[in-house]
């Protein structure tokens, strides 16, 4: 098939590699001329495991393409995936004029009949401006189609070709069949294709997304409790997840979610059910308490410090939202070092991929390392805020020598408070009982 995916981020990029790897002819589209000329020379302007590798593939084998002509890569495919982002506006809903313009875009440049994907976390009835906008400027026929995704960043790729299942929206018996062809090859192995409206296609990534945003702050409030009583959620963890309708996946307790979809698709479907009067109280409540999930960390330093932090050396080890990514939208890392900072903290940071994101965020205002225990020096306590592999199995002699004061604050509760009794250091997790060393 000729396919076409305007928007080359995270969505966009991962999108188009896979149909070329099986066996598609691509054409990523974007006006950013510098970002076409990276991908040109087989690089990848984000980072996600294995992505680069088909990237350079498909390049050589001629199947995958870039370019910045939107009008010739309309023209010369059938179907035009549209995978631009979609901000978080003021009032928390999902802002679309780069949606819409596109659309308008296309529409003008037209020479057929055409599938227009919305690849897009898009608000519900975006389907159907998408449709109104094209149909204003063609006379060409043309279906719009919702097809959310549901990829996880830093397995981005195995979820593209192994999917759970693929929620196609169209009520076009034409679309439906090119649509299914296009994603045979991903689910032959039984995973469904499900076929719906538009306008539930639309809605079921928000509620995706929301549901598991739940299960998430769901189990910060059930380790919260933990601290207070006295038990381990370690074990509520496990003793819940072996329950078939609940699961493990999920359920483990941290300084709260990020990420670009999880806090812009809570405000969206938020402002969505308030445009139709509807208060949608349980969401409400995940934003507040994953707000302050974000800060819990600070706190728990700020009582281990007697409120006396001013002026202290803090490290901080990993800074995007999630491992195996450089993505530090909405990160608690973020959260947690501006809290620091307005505090007088001086900040050391290190992660493994996400030093670049976090200059552009922070600047000069802290420390960078490329190594995770040169960020050590002098430091008064550790923050552990990405569960990075990296950081399961350190040099815990070495650390001793090179902090000032030899306290963790674990926030992904990546060490076994029984074994960091060992340690000699003060060890403060999530949920689980407070270690304080030799």
């Amino acid at each position: 098939m000729k396919i076409s995916v305007v928007g080359s981020g995270y969505v966009g990029l991962v999108a188009g590699t896979c149909f070329a790897e099986s066996g598609n002819d691509v054409i990523c589209v974007d006006n950013d001329i510098n970002k076409i000329k990276t991908m040109k020379k087989g690089k990848t302007p984000i980072y996600e495991p294995g992505l680069e590798e088909f990237l350079k593939k498909n390049i050589h084998e001629k199947r995958l393409k870039f370019s910045t002509d939107l009008e010739s890569a309309v023209k010369k495919t059938d179907i035009i995936f549209l995978a631009l982002p979609t901000p978080q506006s003021e009032d928390g809903s999902a802002d679309l004029k780069h949606v819409l313009a596109v659309a308008k875009e296309i529409g003008k440049y037209m020479n057929s009949y055409k599938v227009i994907v919305n690849k897009s976390t898009v608000p519900v009835g975006t389907a159907f401006k998408v449709r109104d906008i094209i149909r204003k400027e063609t006379e060409h026929p043309f279906d719009v189609v919702s097809n959310p995704e549901f990829l996880k960043e830093g397995a981005a790729i195995n979820d593209f070709f192994k999917p759970d299942r693929v929620v196609i929206g169209t009520l076009s018996e034409k679309a439906r069949k090119i649509m299914g062809d296009l994603y045979a090859p991903f689910v032959r192995t039984g995973k469904p294709i499900i076929f719906m409206d538009e306008l539930s296609s639309e809605l079921t990534k928000y509620a995706a997304n929301a549901l598991l945003a739940t299960k998430v702050t769901f189990m910060n409030e059930i380790a919260n409790i933990c601290e207070r009583v006295g038990a381990d959620v370690k074990n509520v963890r496990l003793g819940v997840g072996s329950d078939e309708r609940i699961g493990y996946q999920f359920l483990f307790p941290g300084v709260g979610y990020g990420g670009s979809c999880f806090p812009k698709d809570i405000a969206a479907l938020v402002k969505t059910s308030s445009d139709y009067g509807y208060r949608f109280q349980i969401l409400k409540s995940v934003e507040r308490v994953n707000r302050d999930q974000k800060k819990l960390i600070v706190k728990k330093l700020l009582k281990y410090f007697n409120n006396n932090i001013k002026g202290k050396t803090i490290a901080v080890w990993g800074l995007s939202f999630k491992p195996n990514t450089d993505d530090m939208r909405e990160a608690p890392s973020i959260t947690i070092i501006n809290e620091l900072l307005q505090r007088g903290v001086k900040v050391q940071a290190h992660d493994p991929v996400a030093l670049h994101e976090a200059k552009r965020i922070f600047g000069n205002k802290i420390k960078y390392f490329e190594n995770n225990y040169d960020a050590l020096k002098n430091a008064e306590a550790l923050v552990i805020v990405t569960e990075w592999n990296e950081f399961r199995r350190p040099d815990f002699d070495k650390m001793k020598k090179l902090m000032k004061h030899n306290a963790i604050f674990d926030g992904r509760n990546i060490y076994d408070p029984e074994a960091m009794v060992e340690t000699g250091f003060a060890y403060y997790s999530i949920g689980r009982r407070v270690i304080n060393g030799k």
